[in-house]
Order: structure tokens, then C-alpha cells, then sequence
């Protein structure tokens, strides 16, 4: 992996979006979980994926995270609470900046979001 990686987008969405992706990465990961931060380019894009050994997200719900339409808030392992509100803010600010952002879960096991971005405009 390079030691540095670029791409073109609003800094200020990308750090809403990276402290977004760690907060829900910590609250849903147990005390002896791990959250892995990665990122790689294919020339074109730059991709970001915040990886956890958290809870997971049940079939049933992954397919509306994304979705303002519908609420889906949960409590995190410590009880913790949100607006349900926060993905669906990150995939509008990823959207507005040219990218996708894809989830992969499985419970039990952890979360992996990955967002992309280009490098150019």
C-alpha cells in the first residue's frame, strides 16, 4: 500500500464521514474487538474501508442503512444510542462528492463499510 493516497473531495464531508464510520465501528465492537482502517486506489478511485469485529448488522436491516424513508436506530454494545440518521448522511455527502459507499456484515461477526472517491475531478 502507498504511504500516501489522494483523492478529490470536500475534506470537511470526508472527516464527517470517517468519524461517522469509527463512532458506529466503536459503538457496535465489544471491549476486545478490533477496528481496521484501510485504503487503496486502482489509478481512478480511492477507496476507504473501516473494517470491525463488531455485533453485525441482521440481513433485515442492511438493506435499509442507507435509506432516509426508514428509521433504523440501534444500541451499541455499551448502550449507546443514535438518530439512526448518520449512514444515510454519509452516503449523501460521498454521493455529492462523485463516490459509492457499499456495506458488507455478517452478524456476529462485523461490518465493513467502503467508500470510494475519485482522484480527480
Amino acid at each position: 500500500m502507498p504511504s500516501e493516497l489522494f483523492a478529490y473531495a470536500d475534506a470537511q464531508m470526508v472527516d464527517a464521514i470517517l468519524r461517522n464510520l469509527l463512532s458506529n465501528a466503536l459503538k457496535f465492537t465489544p471491549a476486545n474487538g478490533a477496528i481496521t482502517i484501510s485504503a487503496e486506489s486502482d489509478g481512478t478511485m480511492t477507496a476507504v474501508s473501516v473494517a470491525d469485529t463488531g455485533i453485525g448488522i441482521p440481513e433485515t436491516m442492511l438493506r435499509d442503512v442507507f435509506r432516509v424513508d426508514v428509521k433504523i436506530s440501534r444500541k451499541g454494545t455499551a448502550g449507546e444510542t443514535g438518530t439512526g440518521l448518520g449512514l444515510v448522511l454519509c452516503k449523501e455527502f460521498i454521493e455529492q462528492n462523485n463516490g459509492t459507499l457499499n456495506v458488507t456484515s455478517h452478524v456476529g461477526e462485523g461490518t465493513t463499510f467502503t467508500f470510494t472517491l475519485p482522484l480527480s475531478q
